[in-house]
């Protein structure tokens, strides 16, 4: 019959072009409208209602069906996100001690002699405010949830889209067009229900940049402009906080820990001088391999982990970079500049 083979066609080609739920039941909502149509009595087209097939009362019958279905899957959709939204916070537990089934959850952690319990005890206390909920915020953010980092805080002012998904594995395709800070939510929440989330749906600038870094312990910028690396590198140094910094680009990623309050260069140290337009691409215009974003946003999230428990040694004074194409990874180290604006006696 032709009139389904037309459903068929509409929905595989919607799925084929990536097209939104909404936009393959309008299609077929059109289609079902141009098959009453012509089998309508007064205005109908007897022969194309011939090509169809069916009758009017049974595509009618078929039309109330299919949109009652409609109804009861979105009024489902509707009841369930109010039942995420509604989900009960952090789960507290007296006097900062672990929570019930928090010392299960973490027992790989409290194993190890580096950190042990004190150290997961201080994962709990911490405060961390990571810049972007992209490629590298996407890894970061949730293993930061996974290791039992207390509170942890999102800023970013972009919404999902379908290009994102390629490799920010925090998202998915159902949360298209949803703020990304909120729906990294979700996932975070979903992973870990003993933590707090803070999400901030707008861009880090300097009006809000003082106040948001002083409930903060560490910040990790995973940013893919120089705008906000700058800006975030200038807010840590001013408020004394250590700032872990990764950057992407095709097959290509660096990382360092930029902590002028122990000795080590801050960013500007290091890179006084911004590319020229168009010297280093984004990656919307130079592309990035999917699993790159993964590998070096799981090393920041692992050096947040050292920082706050004081395991091992972070890459204060050192930068790491990384050819994924190669697999080649080569760590150099970088000094801190006298004459730095940012940190340097030239700061004033």
């Amino acid at each position: 019959m032709i009139g389904l083979f037309g459903f068929a066609l509409n929905w595989a080609l919607g799925r084929f072009r990536g097209w939104r739920r909404w936009q393959i039941w309008a299609a077929a909502g059109l289609w079902w409208l141009v098959i009453m149509g012509a089998h309508l009595p007064w205005v109908g087209v007897p022969r194309l209602a011939a090509m169809l097939g069916g009758t009017l009362q049974a595509w009618l019958i078929f039309g109330l069906l299919v949109g009652l279905a409609l109804l009861y899957r979105l009024g489902f959709e509707f009841v369930k996100s109010r039942q995420v939204r509604a989900e009960p916070g952090p789960v507290a537990a007296p006097s900062g001690r672990f929570a019930e089934g928090e010392l299960e959850r973490y027992a790989r952690h409290i194993m190890l002699r580096e950190i042990g319990g004190p150290g997961q005890k201080r994962l709990k206390a911490a405060k961390v405010l990571v810049v972007g909920a992209g490629g590298l915020g996407s890894p970061t953010l949730l293993y930061l949830a996974a290791s039992g980092v207390g509170t942890i805080g999102v800023i970013d002012g972009d919404v999902v889209e379908a290009s994102n998904l390629q490799r920010q594995i925090i998202h998915t395709g159902e949360r298209v067009g949803m703020a990304k800070v909120f729906s990294a939510e979700i996932a975070m929440r979903a992973l870990n229900r003993f933590i707090e989330v803070r999400p901030y749906n707008r861009l880090l600038d300097e009006a809000i940049g003082a106040d948001l870094l002083a409930d903060y312990d560490l910040v990790l910028d995973g940013t893919d402009n120089f705008d906000t690396r700058y800006l975030v590198n200038r807010l840590c140094v001013t408020a004394g906080k250590p700032l872990i910094s990764g950057a992407i680009g095709q097959w290509e990623g660096q990382l360092s820990v930029w902590d002028p309050g122990a000795g080590a260069p801050c960013y500007e140290c290091v890179f006084p001088v911004r590319p020229a337009p168009g010297m280093v691409p984004s990656c919307a215009e130079a592309g990035v391999v999917s699993p790159l974003p993964g590998i070096i946003g799981a090393m920041m999230a692992m050096e947040a982990v050292k920082v706050i428990t004081g395991a091992g040694e972070p890459l204060r004074g050192r930068l790491m970079i990384h050819d994924a194409l190669y697999g080649e990874t080569r760590v150099i180290g970088v000094k801190r500049r006298g004459d730095c604006a940012v940190c340097g006696s030239a700061a004033g």
